[in-house]
Order: C-alpha cells, then sequence, then structure tokens
C-alpha cells in the first residue's frame, strides 16, 4: 500500500485521459449543479472514472461522492477499502462504504447475487442521501460481453438491446458515459497514473477467474474473438443499437394493439376476443407488454408459450374454468370472455 499519493505533474494533459474527458464532459453539460455518486470498486475503470471526473466536476459545479460496495466475498477485499479511502481523500471525494451479503442461495448464481445486492446498496444510499444520479464505469468491453452472455443464454430482442447509457431502476438514475470507450484506453491510462502518483489500483482475481462466465468468457473466448473477429466489441455495439430501434418499434406495436384489447380501467383485464384477432406474433408482444405495465417479471419463454397455447385454445367466451396460469403471487384466468389478472388470494371462485 502506497503511504502518500505523489503530486501528478502532465497527467491531465495526457492524450488519454483527453479522449475519456470527451463523453464525461457532454454528459456533465446536461447535469450542472447536480449531485453524482460514482459506483468505485477500486478497478482501473472507476478509479480512473473518479479521477477524471474529479477534475471535469469543478467546470461544471458538479458534488461527487464515491460508494464502495464490499460484498465479502474476496479475501482481500478489506485492503480495497483502503486502497479506495486513499485515492477519494486524494481526490477530495467524499467516500462511503456498504457492507452488503450476498445471498447465495438467490438461484441467481453469485455474479447475479452480487449485483441484486450492489443495487440495493445504491438505492439505500440514495434514499439516505437524497441523491438520485450515479455514474458508472461501464465500457465497451463490459457491454460486448454482456451482448454475448446475453446471446448465449437466449435472450430475446429486449435484453440484446445490452445496457444503455443513461437507465433507470427503483428512481434511480444510472449513467453509464464511457459505453462506447475500449477498456484498454481506460488501462492504458491507469498505467500511466500509478507511475506518475504511485497508487495502484485494485486488482480483483474473481475478474478473470473461469469458474464465472464472464471470467471464461474473457480467459478463453474473447483471446479468439479479437484474433479472427478484430472488430467483435464495436460490432455488437451496433447489434445492440439495432436492437434497441427494433424493441422500441415493438413497443410502439403493444401500446397501439393494447389500445384496442378493450382493457378495464385497472389494466387488471382485457377481451380475450380481441386479442385473437392479432397475428400470433402480436399476442406475444402485447402479452410481454401488458405483464410489464402492471410491474410483474418476464416469465420463461417456455412458460410464456405455453400461456399463450392455452388462452388460444380456451373458449372464446371464456367458460374454459380450468385455465389458471400463475405467476408469483397472482393468477391469470379467462372468464366472460375477458383475460383477467388477479392476486391468488383474491380470486373468485
Amino acid at each position: 500500500m502506497v503511504e502518500s499519493l505523489k503530486k501528478i505533474n502532465t497527467f491531465w494533459s495526457n492524450d488519454k485521459a483527453s479522449r475519456l474527458y470527451k463523453p464525461l464532459a457532454e454528459l456533465f453539460a446536461t447535469l450542472r449543479h447536480q449531485s453524482l455518486v460514482i459506483g468505485f470498486s477500486g478497478g482501473a475503470d472507476s478509479a480512473m472514472l473518479a479521477v477524471c471526473a474529479s477534475q471535469l466536476a469543478k467546470d461544471y459545479d458538479i458534488r461527487l461522492y464515491a460508494l464502495h460496495i464490499h460484498h465479502g466475498l474476496m479475501s482481500n477485499a478489506d485492503k480495497w477499502v483502503e486502497q479506495c479511502q486513499q485515492l477519494c481523500e486524494h481526490l477530495a471525494i467524499p467516500f462511503s462504504v456498504s457492507y452488503v451479503t450476498v445471498d447465495k442461495k438467490s438461484g441467481l448464481g453469485i455474479e447475479g447475487a452480487a449485483r441484486e445486492a450492489r443495487y440495493q446498496a445504491f438505492a439505500d444510499y440514495a434514499k439516505a442521501h437524497q441523491i438520485s444520479h450515479f455514474l458508472l464505469a461501464h465500457h465497451l468491453d463490459d457491454q460486448a460481453e454482456t451482448l454475448l452472455l446475453r446471446l448465449l443464454r437466449g435472450s430475446g430482442i429486449k435484453g440484446m438491446r445490452g445496457m444503455s447509457s443513461i437507465s433507470k431502476k427503483d428512481g434511480l438514475v444510472f449513467h453509464r458515459p464511457w459505453l462506447g470507450c475500449e477498456r484498454q484506453l481506460i488501462l492504458d491510462l491507469a498505467e500511466e497514473f500509478a507511475a506518475q502518483t504511485g497508487w495502484q489500483a485494485v486488482q480483483d482475481e474473481s475478474n478473470y477467474d473461469t469458474q464465472y462466465k464472464r471470467g471464461a468468457l474473457r480467459v478463453t473466448l474473447s483471446p479468439a474473438l479479437n484474433q479472427y473477429w478484430p472488430s467483435w466489441k464495436q460490432n455488437l455495439a451496433r447489434h445492440a443499437r439495432l436492437m434497441d430501434e427494433a424493441q422500441a418499434i415493438m413497443d410502439d406495436m403493444a401500446v397501439l394493439d393494447f389500445q384496442h384489447l378493450s382493457v378495464s380501467e385497472d389494466q387488471h383485464s382485457f377481451c380475450l376476443k380481441a386479442w385473437r384477432e392479432l397475428p400470433p406474433y402480436r399476442q406475444s408482444n402485447v402479452l410481454r407488454y401488458w405483464l410489464a405495465l402492471l410491474g410483474l417479471q418476464m416469465p420463461t419463454d417456455k412458460r410464456l408459450q405455453q400461456w399463450l397455447k392455452q388462452l388460444r385454445e380456451v373458449h372464446q367466451l371464456g367458460y374454459d374454468r380450468e385455465v389458471k396460469l400463475e405467476h408469483e403471487q397472482w393468477i391469470i384466468y379467462v372468464r366472460k370472455g375477458k383475460v383477467i389478472l388477479s392476486d391468488n388470494k383474491k380470486i373468485a371462485q
């Protein structure tokens, strides 16, 4: 651990730093006089984001804070807290640590469970400090890896949109200004920063641990893709943009179709006959839209196909009382020509 950071000399005029400044400055221009929380792991990505942001924030009157999530999964986690605090003190960024417990039995896997715990910690911090904007260091490599993993899992168009430069979750706004920047640029900058200051970024060995899917991709698949398809990251990023446009068209179509289904005032039921008059691909599209509108999680594709089959075959006037599609604490059933969503405790017998 470095005792103290050396004085920075010419780092701020570095060409790599200036190339990373541009997308960050464009974002800051839209967030003048706001408060921003940096999701700060202490790795090269978030560290360089903090370094660049600390300089630009002065120009846009933006108040920066750094939040480090201690997942309790790695033996070096306590040392990482010290490294993070040291850099934040040097950059004059208020630093906080959130200690979380990762639910290893959640069914999401370690990576998924850690992500859920992390975003819950963000929400708790936002509520306690009345700050809604978060700054994350995801970059082009992260985007490409995310898309590739989702493709291998069989994600649909919505999943293949990848991460957005701006996204909202539970009232929070997450900004990712570096999604178009390759990680190598960030790593080169971190190396030069270390040479000038003596501060070393956190090295999380789990990033390349092949027991995790993302680590396996980085170790085994990425090198081959880099060799035979050098532009694969940029191509996947373009694919994400096209999928985002396609999803927007599908959403627009779902809204139009939904308006013609004689929807109840509380939006918990719609006309089965009107729904069955739609082409099959629009039936599934508007059903997904309906579930999302009511805040329900999407069912698996297999379950959704089973639902579609039953709804297409049930008596059009809803005489088949055996149709009861259970989902979370809800039941979808058909009665008097209506497809109805009801709490399973309140469903009429």
